[in-house]
């Protein structure tokens, strides 16, 4: 398999939820990245950190890494091998995926060890 490429975006971001009868907040829809998931159990969002927003509970200080895509529904193993990669190095992720690419968000603070443990498993980092 050849590895894809990713990249680093600058931002800060946060991980709220929400009870899964909550209206999505307005404020959301002015960004230009955020994601939303509602299950029975959940409504769960990702944004922006500057986003504030009044959750039930709240992750924040994220850094996002991006798989350069558009990536064929036909390739296998990609978050797989990235999140094997970031579970050997004892990285925690929490992992987005769209119908271009995947996105997987780490904590800010291991963001420098995530980026070096995945170059060092043969991932080119932009």
């Amino acid at each position: 398999m050849t590895k894809p490429i990713l990249t680093v975006d600058n931002a800060k971001f946060s991980i709220h939820r929400f009870s899964s009868t909550a209206a999505v907040p307005a404020e959301l829809f002015a960004a230009n990245f955020y994601s939303i998931t509602r299950t029975p159990e959940e409504l769960s969002v990702i944004c922006y950190a500057d986003i504030q927003l009044k959750s039930e509970n709240c992750e924040s200080d994220w850094s996002m890494l991006k798989v350069l895509g558009p990536l064929d529904f036909s390739l296998t193993g990609i978050l797989s091998d990235i999140a094997g990669c970031l579970a050997q190095a004892k990285v925690s992720i929490f992992a987005l995926s769209t119908f271009d690419t995947d996105y997987i968000l780490v904590k800010s603070s291991s963001l420098k060890l995530a980026v070096t443990s995945l170059q060092e498993n043969g991932y080119k980092i932009q």
